[in-house]
C-alpha cells in the first residue's frame, strides 16, 4: 500500500516538501535537534506562550514524542505541514501547540480552526485545547446541529480564538454568516484521509480549503495515521491549492505503521460460535478496559427487521459476562446526547465499549488494553485505526493486544492486512481453549 512505502531515514522519519525532499543539511539539523532536545519546552524553544507550556507540563506533557520532536520545528516556523504518524503518537498536541504559537490572545476573532470528522474526536480535541488555553482565550466546539442556533449568537457576540468543528456544523455556521474565516491564521484538518474518503463530507471540505479561505493567508495542517498514496496527496495539496507550495510531509515510522509492542491474534470460528468465543476471550484476557468493534448494520438487515450486531453483542454480554467491567454501547445512529453520555461514561474507569467504527478515529482512551474485532474490518486502514485505540500511553509497559474473530473464508483477508501493515498475527487454538454451550 502506497501509504507505507516510503524509505525510512536513520530516524525512521521521512520529511518531504511539496517541491523536493529535504536536503541532507536539514536531516543533519534534525538529528542534532533530536540528540540535544530533552523536553517539550526545549523543542518549543520559546515560540509557544509560557502559560501554555506550563499547563502542558502540569498535565504531564514533558517529554516529547517522536512525532512532536520531528514536526514542531516545522509547525512552529509557520510552514504548512502534513502530520503522518501512528495513532496515539502525539499529533494532536503537536498541532495545538502550533495553534497557540500563532494566535493573538488579545484579539477578538476566529484565528484557528480545527476540523474533525466526528463529534467524539471533536470533544477530545476541545478538552485538550481548553486545558492548554487555561482561560487565556476562548475555545468553542461546534459539534451538534441542535446547539448551533444558540452558538450562532455566542460566536457573533464574542468570537472565540479557536473553533473545533465537524465539517457539517462548520459549513452550516459559515453559510448562515455567523462568522467568517478572514482572520484565520491556522487551519487544521484532523483525520484528513477519513474526511476526504467520506462522500458526505468531501465536497464541504473542499469549500473550507479553497472557498472560505485561501491557503496563501493561513498555515494549513493535515493530520492522520493513514494517508494512502501520500506522495500523490502531497502533490494534490499543491496542485489544488489546499496548501502552499512548500508544504512539508512529516512521516514518522513509515516502515512500521503500528506500534511494535502490540500483540495481534486471531481465532477462526463460525458466526454461530462468535459470541461465545468473545465471552471466553474476555474471561481469559481479563482486560483493564476493552473496545469491541462490530460492523455497521446493512440496509438489507435493517429492512428485514433484524437488530443491529451492536445490540446483539451488548445484550449478550450484559446477560453472560460476569466480570467487573461495565458494558457500554456507542454507535453512529445514537443522538448526540446519548453518544456524549456513552463517551463520558467510559472516561477514567474500566469498561467494555461495543462500537461501530465511529470509535476507531481519534478516540483517546489510554486505559484501553484490549481491542476485539468481532467483525473483520473492511480494509487494512480500518484495521490500523481500530488497533490504534490501544497502546496509547507512550511510556507505559501495559501489555496490549488486538484479537480478530474470523471465519475460514476470511483468513486470506486478514493475511492481506498483515502484509500491508507489516505485522504478525498469532492464531489462537479455539478447539482446545474454548468450550461452547450451543
Amino acid at each position: 500500500m502506497a501509504a507505507f512505502s516510503g524509505c525510512a531515514s536513520p530516524l525512521s522519519t521521512t520529511l518531504r516538501s511539496g517541491l523536493a525532499p529535504f536536503t541532507l543539511r536539514h536531516r543533519l539539523r534534525l538529528r542534532r535537534l533530536r540528540a540535544s532536545a530533552a523536553t517539550l519546552r526545549e523543542v518549543c524553544a520559546g515560540r509557544v506562550p509560557e502559560h501554555v507550556l506550563q499547563r502542558a507540563e502540569v498535565v504531564g506533557y514533558v517529554v516529547p514524542t517522536e512525532v512532536q520532536e520531528q514536526s514542531l520545528p516545522v509547525l512552529l516556523s509557520g510552514q504548512d505541514c502534513i502530520l503522518h504518524a501512528q495513532t496515539g503518537s502525539g499529533k494532536t498536541l503537536a498541532y495545538l501547540l502550533s495553534v497557540f504559537s500563532a494566535i493573538d490572545f488579545g484579539r477578538s476573532s476566529v484565528q484557528a480552526l480545527v476540523v474533525v470528522p466526528t463529534r467524539e474526536l471533536g470533544m477530545q480535541v476541545t478538552k485538550v485545547a481548553r486545558i492548554l488555553a487555561a482561560k487565556a482565550c476562548t475555545v468553542m466546539a461546534l459539534l451538534d446541529g441542535g446547539m448551533l442556533r444558540r452558538q450562532k449568537s455566542w460566536v457573533k457576540a464574542e468570537p472565540p480564538a479557536i473553533i473545533v468543528a465537524t465539517v457539517a456544523s462548520l459549513c452550516q455556521m459559515i453559510e448562515k454568516r455567523a462568522f467568517s474565516l478572514q482572520s484565520m491564521r491556522v487551519l487544521v484538518i484532523d483525520e484528513v484521509d477519513f474526511i476526504f474518503g467520506s462522500s458526505k463530507q468531501v465536497s464541504s471540505l473542499r469549500k473550507i480549503l479553497t472557498s472560505y479561505s485561501a491557503a496563501s493567508s493561513r498555515q494549513t495542517i493535515f493530520a492522520s495515521a493513514s494517508i494512502p498514496q501520500h506522495n500523490r496527496f502531497v502533490h494534490d495539496c499543491v496542485q489544488h491549492k489546499w496548501t502552499k507550495t512548500d508544504v512539508v510531509h512529516v512521516h514518522v515510522n513509515p516502515v512500521q505503521p503500528m506500534p511494535s509492542h502490540l500483540q495481534h491474534k486471531y481465532a477462526i470460528c463460525s458466526k454461530k460460535e462468535r459470541l461465545h468465543v468473545l465471552l471466553s476471550l474476555l474471561e481469559k484476557d481479563a482486560p483493564k478496559s476493552g473496545i469491541i468493534f462490530v460492523a455497521e448494520q446493512s440496509e438489507k438487515s435493517k429492512k428485514a427487521g433484524h437488530p443491529p450486531s451492536t445490540t446483539v453483542v451488548v445484550e449478550f454480554l450484559r446477560t453472560t459476562y460476569m466480570g467487573s467491567l461495565e458494558v457500554l454501547l456507542l454507535e453512529e445512529d445514537m443522538n448526540f446526547n446519548a453518544r456524549a453520555t456513552s463517551f463520558t461514561e467510559v472516561k477514567g474507569k474500566g469498561f467494555l465499549l461495543v462500537s461501530t467504527d465511529i470509535a476507531s478515529r481519534g478516540f483517546d482512551l489510554p486505559q484501553t488494553s484490549h481491542i476485539y474485532n468481532f467483525d473483520l474490518p473492511k480494509t487494512a486502514i480500518d484495521y490500523l485505526h481500530r488497533a490504534g485505540r490501544t497502546g496509547r500511553e507512550p511510556f507505559s509497559k501495559l501489555a496490549c493486544s488486538v484479537t480478530t474473530l474470523i471465519t475460514e473464508d476470511e483468513h486470506f483477508v486478514l493475511q492481506r492486512f498483515q502484509n500491508e501493515l507489516k505485522f504478525h498475527c498469532e492464531e489462537l487454538p479455539v478447539e482446545s481453549m474454548f468450550a461452547f454451550n450451543l
